[in-house]
């Protein structure tokens, strides 16, 4: 909200210099010459392209159902090792910031469970088929609390998730379909199809091997109602427990773009001043101007000249980069109105780079095409003259910012 603010601040800044000299006789001697000072949080804001942070995973692993035991058993939904049985996944998602993501997940593979009826003890386990399909909410737990790392090498990654289950091909281990099952049609027959809408909550154990490839353990749980396994008896809710191992396959890589408003808050100190010293001599000429109206009727009023000065003198570049940045968008389109104001004045357009960075050679055609990015903005997009636009490149020979380095990946406009 803070960018936002400053941003509509200069942009609103930006038409005060070409109205200057028109609206100078408008101008009362007691006008206030102030211009807010700003504060920032120095809270780092991540943000990346739609495109970026999908990811595709495949795993495999083991299952087991927690259901109704066999009838005459009072110990209802305890893990029986023999019921293991393999399980498959496959899922995509997208990670919308460094701590929050989601994914659809699609899990499915054969289920054995006891069979619970008075009409037929003895049929032994039942078997039959089902997938699940998820859409899960995940957190990066470490991140959010040891702060944003996309080389972290482990990560616990909790989730929870909702979504819809099929399960049918119900049959007993002896062979043939259970007519024991009590869930029944309107017909009096068994069901040989169960749709449930179960929930999921678990844990995923990351590992980065890479860039672009992960490997994740995970452990989860899913509830159903108790229709699930074709048998309503008992506890009312069914589960099932499994756990899975396979790989992350992150499209495009992982990876965020830091902003912080403090960082510019030097920069926006600076505007203020410029700011701050155009309204003063907007002021001034005021003040003439009232002086010379308070001779008159003299035939003749000499009115000083008020010239009118470019309000955004620079624009700046990340590292390496020849780019212009949104946010530096606004000075190019101050600078624009001021040349459509004053069509007689032509102006320099002096690109740098920063001396830490790169060799004096690299610099020199890097500052080149920053100033030509900037002059090719002015001539394309805003219709400005090429003639009266020179471009000069001064690479990393000319520090203008000897104390920060970073600031002199910059292109300044000059007379």
């Amino acid at each position: 909200m803070k960018k936002n603010l400053y941003l509509a601040m200069l942009l609103g800044a930006a038409t005060l210099a070409p109205a200057a000299t028109a609206n100078a006789q408008d101008v009362f001697v007691d006008d206030a010459v102030s211009v807010t000072e700003f504060t920032c949080d120095n809270t780092d804001h991540y943000f990346s392209n739609w495109r970026n942070n999908w990811f595709i995973e495949l795993s495999a692993g083991a299952g087991q159902t927690l259901v109704e035991r066999g009838y005459g058993h009072n110990n209802l939904n305890v893990v029986d090792r023999k019921l293991w049985t393999a399980t498959y996944g496959v899922g995509f998602g997208r990670w919308v910031s460094p701590y929050v993501g989601f994914r659809i997940k699609a899990t499915g593979g054969v289920l054995h469970s006891d069979t619970p009826t008075a009409f037929a003890p003895n049929m032994g386990w039942t078997s039959s088929k089902h997938v699940n399909l998820q859409a899960e909410l995940m957190w990066d737990m470490f991140n959010s609390i040891g702060g944003v790392n996309e080389k972290r090498v482990f990560s616990i990654i909790p989730f929870v998730g909702l979504g819809g289950d099929v399960n049918w091909g119900y049959k007993n281990s002896l062979g043939g379909i259970p007519e024991a099952t009590n869930v029944a049609k309107g017909n009096g027959d068994p069901k040989r199809v169960q749709w449930t809408l179960p929930v999921s909550a678990g844990l995923q154990f990351r590992f980065r091997l890479c860039k672009y490839v992960d490997f994740f353990a995970e452990a989860r749980a899913a509830f159903y109602g108790d229709n699930w396994n074709n048998v309503v008896v008992g506890k009312s809710i069914d589960s099932y427990v499994s756990a899975m191992g396979g790989f992350n396959f992150n499209i495009g890589g992982r990876g965020w773009n830091k902003f912080n408003e403090c960082n510019y808050v030097s920069q926006i100190a600076a505007l203020n001043g410029q700011v701050n010293d155009l309204r003063a001599q907007l002021l001034a000429c005021g003040e003439t101007v009232a002086a010379l109206q308070a001779q008159l009727p003299c035939p003749e009023v000499v009115q000083k000249d008020c010239v009118n000065a470019p309000l955004m003198a620079t624009v700046r570049f990340t590292i390496n980069s020849d780019v212009i940045m949104p946010t530096e968008e606004v000075n190019v389109y101050s600078m624009a109105e001021w040349l459509k104001a004053n069509p007689n004045e032509k102006i320099v357009i002096a690109g740098y780079a920063d001396k830490d960075t790169g060799t004096a050679e690299y610099n020199m055609q890097l500052s080149e095409r920053r100033a030509n990015a900037v002059k090719d903005q002015l001539v394309n997009t805003y219709g400005i003259d090429a003639d009266r636009l020179q471009t000069k490149a001064f690479g990393s020979d000319v520090q203008e910012y000897p104390s920060n380095n970073d600031w002199n990946r910059i292109v300044i406009f000059k007379q």
